[in-house]
């Protein structure tokens, strides 16, 4: 039986019949202004037994919406309803912080696809890729990887060892415990939350508190700065190989 979905562009309140999905069945929501682009997107998907289209929107507001009504693993963006704004990312992971991005663009900007990754994107695709890589790519995401290509892991390498370099000097660096140590080397390894508690026999929350007090300390924004941070300013042994580490920390 092919996946279900609805278009909720001109009826948010319509709702989805009572069936469970199959344990592993991953939840989609495309989101793009050109309809014949998601009925394309949605006939790739109904050929795979493990992807459901929950819903299809045609604009941002259409899709605040729907991740607030239905239950959803990643979103399929256009890059181009990002246009003009500057907060629509934080704010849909804010309202789903389970939910996965992935953003579908024309050409990629170097600015733009570090930016996009900064605040939170799990992958950027062509709008020309092919279907089979992009069930790939939804698979992958799902599973809690991140997609990037070799030019973006680049971009992303420089922009973060350029706002590590401009930010604290190796002589005033805040002394960090035994604790924070043992946190940070993790997080280099590529290690989450979870794994990162059961390490060291804590719980998600005590690692959570930690990242902050450390973010706070070393004046970074996330687990990628924190990395490359404490690797360019020697706080961590490294092998040198930041795209390696870039890869781990994102979850390649």
């Amino acid at each position: 039986m092919l996946p279900y979905s609805m278009d909720i562009q001109n009826a948010p309140d319509a709702e989805l019949p009572e069936a469970p999905d199959k344990p592993g069945t991953i939840r989609i929501i495309l989101a793009d202004s050109q309809a014949i682009y998601r009925v394309g997107i949605r006939k790739i998907f109904a050929l795979e037994d493990d992807i459901r289209v929950v819903a299809q929107v045609d604009s941002l507001e259409g899709l605040r919406a729907a991740i607030e009504r239905y239950p959803t693993d990643v979103v399929l963006l256009e890059g181009n309803l990002l246009a003009g704004t500057a907060n629509v990312i934080p704010d849909l992971l804010r309202l789903a912080p389970d939910v996965k991005l992935i953003v579908q663009a024309v050409a990629s900007e170097e600015d733009h696809t570090v930016e996009l990754y900064r605040r939170g994107v799990r992958g950027i695709i062509s709008r020309s890729i092919s279907p089979d890589l992009l069930v790939r790519c939804v698979r992958r995401i799902a599973a809690g990887e991140t997609w990037i290509d070799n030019q973006s892991v680049n971009w992303v390498i420089q922009a973060y060892r350029a706002q590590a370099a401009a930010l604290v000097s190796p002589r005033n660096q805040p002394r960090l415990s035994p604790k924070e140590m043992a946190i940070i080397t993790c997080i280099t390894q590529g290690k989450r939350n979870k794994e990162i508690a059961f390490q060291l026999g804590t719980t998600e929350q005590v690692i959570k508190n930690y990242l902050r007090k450390i973010y706070d300390k070393l004046g970074v924004s996330d687990r990628l700065e924190l990395a490359l941070y404490c690797l360019h300013n020697k706080i961590i042994r490294g092998d040198g190989d930041e795209e390696m580490m870039v890869q781990k920390v994102m979850g390649q």
